[in-house]
């Protein structure tokens, strides 16, 4: 069923004269948009912002002032009274009168005699213990008789020979001006039972040959090493 218009509702028929109105809607206000300049426009500036003025704060420079030194017075020691004291003699008063005679009216010749000053040196006390003599202290016969001494007197430990303690045990004395010898230490041990010994060994031994110092018995402190070796 072919479906038909009415004449009204049929748009073709006006379709030439909307595009001939459209183009006319465009050239004017193409016209128009190329006519208008700037010109014609004015941009108020009186509402503008106005400069800002910086207001630079000058600080005043103020300088402290230092209080003065006040130097006080000088202080004035008070004179110094001088008193002389004056004995007045009568004039009746009998004065020894002293003649000093010299050596060219005695006709003496004057002699002048040197005494030599004499100068006590000092004796060491008996108690003072040196470190270092002129003569050291020494063993009966030698170093070599020493050696021998501890080699034949000193008891090797069993305890120490079981547990295979070896080393040197060093000890210091003090000899005495009759070369006894006392104050036995150790001073470096090994094991307590070889200083035991060493310091056993050193008591028993037989007066020394003491040390002297200017020629004279002085007490000297001696530090002799004891070695215990297992064979």
């Amino acid at each position: 069923m072919e479906i038909k218009k009415s004449p009204k509702a049929d748009l073709e028929g006006k379709r030439s004269t909307w595009l001939l109105i459209g183009y006319v809607i465009t050239l004017a206000v193409m016209f128009v948009a190329f006519e208008w300049s700037e010109r014609d426009v004015q941009i108020d500036m009186s509402q503008g912002v106005a400069d800002v003025v910086f207001e630079e704060e000058i600080i005043p420079i103020t300088e402290q002032e230092q209080p003065e030194e006040v130097t006080p017075p000088p202080v004035e020691a008070p004179p110094v009274q001088m008193t002389e004291e004056f004995t007045i003699v009568d004039d009746d008063t009998e004065v020894q009168e002293v003649n000093i005679a010299s050596s060219e009216e005695l006709g003496q010749q004057v002699e002048i005699k040197y005494v030599p000053q004499e100068i006590e040196e000092e004796e060491p006390e008996e108690h003072t213990i040196f470190e270092v003599v002129e003569e050291a202290p020494e063993f009966p016969g030698g170093m070599t008789a020493l050696m021998q001494f501890l080699s034949k007197n000193i008891k090797y430990p069993t305890i120490a020979q079981e547990n295979g303690v070896q080393g040197r045990v060093i000890c210091q004395f003090v000899v005495n001006r009759d070369g006894s010898i006392v104050d036995v230490k150790v001073i470096r041990g090994v094991d307590a039972y070889l200083d035991k010994e060493a310091v056993r060994v050193i008591q028993s031994m037989p007066k020394w040959k003491p040390g002297k110092q200017r020629g004279k018995a002085v007490r000297v402190r001696y530090t002799l090493p004891v070695m215990f070796r297992l064979q």
